[in-house]
Order: structure tokens, then C-alpha cells, then sequence
């Protein structure tokens, strides 16, 4: 603890403002901050959480000097992918600060025998997922799957807007699992995405931090991760159980297209699934992976359907599992409504007249 002033000491400088101002931008009196930067008084939970947030710092960081992998890469990686760590800390920090007022992370992985390879590893843990799909009484097709890998997995499932050229990431650290995915025109290539980096955090890949700039990338597909995630989204999307229940008594193009549209995968997708399990031959992939999403959409008399989805998929979404533990803990009063706010890009003191004007929560100290 004796070193924790000395760091504060150093974000006060690196501030550039007067102590008695940062004890001001961190709700605490100039006095308090005094006696714990002298060591005679220990700075709270809740003075480190307020520290944290408003000097964009962890609170591992405040304790122990030692910045996680998620931190140094956001400071160092540029373009899009640069933004999407930068807003991946974001929300780790806020989880970090979260699970020390006792809400952590309500992370359920699946537990899978010894694996051959990489590619038995991904049908594996394919096959526990959807068993635990089924156990929840949920379905795969569900069109919401964000929420059901929060609620099933309990991993943070966000979207945000991060330009061209970037899918998204996973990010797995002692205290989160969080899915980052980009906005998107194209709703299957973002579903595939999701499953894809959902794969990679039940592996357990890349010690914590995996990007991926181009889901789809050729060049990538042979690393053994990848081989790993590609084979878990192919079979967590697309079961074989599901689909040889809708092949019985055999498959026109039109039926091939409404049950692309089913489980809200592209054409392409699909034949080549199809393909591997030998309910279709190559002759018949080759003519159904031409078709567009759009062209099966409009087959399978689900243009409406696919132009919901189309909007979906370009709107943010914050991650909803931190969310609801950022407006539990401020109803606890643990923590203020700002972590919240934030999370919903809301004005805090609007957002706080609109809930006290409702009578619906608890007032919090700021």
C-alpha cells in the first residue's frame, strides 16, 4: 500500500493540476487526498475506483504499478483496432472496479476432454456450448445472440463503431471476457464474428487478447487459433443436428435459402457446411454459394427480416452484463451513476434527473 501514494502523486503531476483541483475531479476533499498521500490514511475502494476512472488508469494498476497486456496494446496500436482496445480498457477498467465492490464477471466456460488438434478442440467445444444452449432452453437461431451468449456464458457482448477494415476482438483478463464487435452492413459477418470470438475465449487463446482485423482472412485461417475458432462458429451456428433435421426429404434452392436466412448465416456459409458433412456434393456447393444474402433473403420471402437485421447490426451496443452491474452497484450505493452514464454515452445529471423524476432509484453520493 505504501507505494499507492507515490502513483498518485505521479497522476496528479501528469495532470498538470493543483492537488486541491484533482481532489475536486475525484469527489474527494483536499484534506482526505492529504492524509492518504502522506500515508495517514488508506485510500478506499471507492477513492481508487474514482482515481481510476477520471485518470484513465486500472485499479491493478494503482495497486501494483504493473499495466495488464489490454492496457499497454491500446496504448500502442493505432487505426481502428487502436480505437477498439482503447474502448476495450474502458470497459475492463470499469469491470475491474466493479468486481472489487462484489460484482464480478458472471463468466461460465465449458469444460471439454483432452482435445486431438486444434480443429477436434473447436467441434468439442462446439458441442459442450450448444449442449449448454439447450440446457438454458435457448436456441441458436435466436436473433439476439448477444444476448444469449451473455446470459448462457456470461461473457460482455459490445458493438461499436470502429471503422473499415476491422471484425472485432476478444479480450479475456482475471477479471472480464468481452466480446468487441464493429459495426456492420453485412449482419451475418458480424454473427459469424461473434461466435468466431466467442470460440477463442472458451480456447483460452492468445493469453488474454486476440484481434481480428478480417474474420475471413485467408492468410490466417492456417494458425492453429484460428483453425480452432473457425471450426466452433461453423458448428455452433450451423448443428449438424439442426440441419439434418431440416434437410429430411432433401433440399431445393428455395428451402436452401430459408434456412440460410434461419440461422442467419450467408449462403456461402452454409454450402460449405453442408458440404463437409456430405448432405450436399461439391457440384451443388458450387451453385449455392453464389447466391447473396439478399438473393436468399428475397427467396425465402424474408426481405423485411433481412433489412431488420441490416439496421441491427450498424447500431452500438453497450455490453450488457457490465451495464447491469453498473446501475446495481450504483443502487447499492457503492458506486455513483457516472461508470453507468457512461456506458450509455447519457449527460450524467440528465440522466440522473430522468431516474430520480421516475422515483425508480436510490440516490448515490457523487
Amino acid at each position: 500500500m505504501s507505494e499507492i501514494p507515490e502513483r498518485v502523486r505521479e497522476l496528479i503531476r501528469t495532470s498538470g493540476l493543483y492537488q486541491r483541483d484533482f481532489a475536486e475531479r475525484i469527489g474527494l476533499d483536499d484534506s482526505k487526498l492529504s492524509k492518504s498521500l502522506s500515508g495517514a490514511r488508506r485510500f478506499s475502494s471507492l477513492d481508487l475506483a474514482h482515481i481510476a476512472e477520471a485518470c484513465g488508469v486500472t485499479v491493478d494498476w494503482l495497486l501494483t504499478g504493473i499495466d495488464p497486456p489490454l492496457a499497454v496494446a491500446a496504448r500502442t496500436t493505432g487505426g481502428s483496432a487502436g480505437d477498439a482496445l482503447r474502448l476495450a480498457k474502458r470497459y475492463s477498467r470499469m469491470r475491474d472496479g466493479l468486481a472489487r465492490f462484489g460484482y464480478p464477471q458472471p463468466w461460465r466456460p465449458v469444460e471439454i476432454s483432452e482435445p486431438s488438434g486444434y480443429v477436434d478442440q473447436g467441434k468439442r467445444l462446439a458441442a459442450a456450448g450448444l449442449a449448454r444452449v439447450t440446457e438454458s432452453s435457448r436456441s441458436v437461431t435466436e436473433p439476439d445472440l448477444p444476448a444469449l451468449i451473455e446470459d448462457v456464458f456470461g461473457a460482455d457482448v459490445a458493438v461499436a463503431a470502429l471503422g473499415e477494415g476491422f471484425d472485432g476482438l476478444a479480450v479475456a483478463s482475471t477479471e472480464i471476457r468481452l466480446v468487441l464487435l464493429a459495426t456492420s452492413h453485412t449482419p451475418s459477418r458480424q454473427r459469424f464474428t461473434l461466435a468466431h470470438e466467442l470460440g477463442h475465449l472458451l480456447a483460452g487463446d492468445d493469453q488474454g487478447l486476440h484481434l481480428d482485423n478480417d474474420v475471413f482472412d485467408k492468410t490466417q485461417r492456417k494458425q492453429p487459433s484460428e483453425q480452432c475458432a473457425n471450426t466452433f462458429a461453423a458448428e455452433f451456428l450451423m448443428p449438424e443436428g439442426l440441419l439434418r433435421a431440416r434437410i429430411e426429404g432433401g433440399l431445393t434452392t428455395e428451402s436452401f435459402a430459408a434456412l440460410a436466412c434461419e440461422l442467419m448465416v450467408t449462403p456461402s456459409a452454409l454450402a460449405l457446411r453442408l458440404k463437409s458433412l456430405r448432405f450436399i456434393d461439391a457440384g451443388v456447393a458450387e451453385q449455392w454459394k453464389s447466391i447473396t444474402a439478399v438473393k436468399a433473403a428475397a427467396l425465402a420471402g424474408r426481405d423485411d427480416d433481412f433489412a431488420r437485421r441490416v439496421v441491427a447490426a450498424g447500431q452500438a451496443r453497450p455490453p450488457g452484463l457490465l451495464l447491469r452491474d453498473a446501475f446495481a452497484a450504483y443502487q447499492s450505493g457503492k458506486t455513483t451513476l457516472r461508470p453507468y452514464a457512461n456506458l450509455l454515452e447519457i449527460d450524467v445529471d440528465e440522466l440522473r434527473l430522468s431516474l430520480e423524476s421516475d422515483g425508480g432509484v436510490t440516490k448515490a453520493v457523487e
